[in-house]
């Protein structure tokens, strides 16, 4: 059975390290990001990625379509670490893909979750915990993302939330 995994917490709390050590025994591992190289800051985000990774990951860059990055993984893909999801429904936000909260990319990666290809491992935001968004736009962001994140805890066989580069068994 393909097990899920879910990591979560707030920014700089060690989330994609901890991921990165969940995954290293694997031999036949795949990494899929979402964040896309928009400016300076996120481009030397990308690249410290980068080097936390050992060249033993298959890198898939898809900024929209995780599901379509899980099923173009080969098969013999043992695990795959897909950082972040909330960079991601970021992304489709820009993009203008979400309506109500939903929208057909996030339907097929829950879908996918299902039956994943291999064992997963998610990195997601735990926006909830923050100060209130001042904007609509902002807030609707933080309620697609709690809902999101709610569903994949629910899915996941385990959930790991991160506080300061320690890991907490929360499922």
């Amino acid at each position: 059975m393909k097990r899920i995994t879910l990591v979560t917490g707030g920014s700089r709390s060690g989330k994609s390290k901890h991921a990165l050590e969940l995954a290293a025994s694997y031999n036949n591992k795949a990494f899929i990001a979402t964040a896309e190289a928009t400016d300076d800051e996120i481009r030397a985000r990308i690249e410290r990625h980068r080097r936390e990774r050992d060249s033993s990951y298959l890198t898939v860059e898809e900024p929209v379509n995780p599901e379509m990055a899980l099923k173009s993984l080969p098969e013999e893909t043992e695990v795959a670490v897909l950082d972040c999801i909330t960079v991601w429904l970021g992304n489709l936000f820009y993009r203008e893909k979400i309506t109500d909260g939903t929208c057909p990319e996030i339907d097929a990666f829950l879908d996918i979750l299902e039956a994943p290809p291999c064992h997963l491992i998610l990195v997601t935001n735990e926006v909830g915990m923050g100060v209130i968004p001042a904007d609509a736009a902002t807030r609707l962001f933080r309620d697609t993302a709690g809902s999101i994140n709610q569903i994949l805890a629910e899915l996941a066989h385990e959930v790991i939330l991160s506080v300061s580069g320690i890991p907490l068994r929360v499922k």
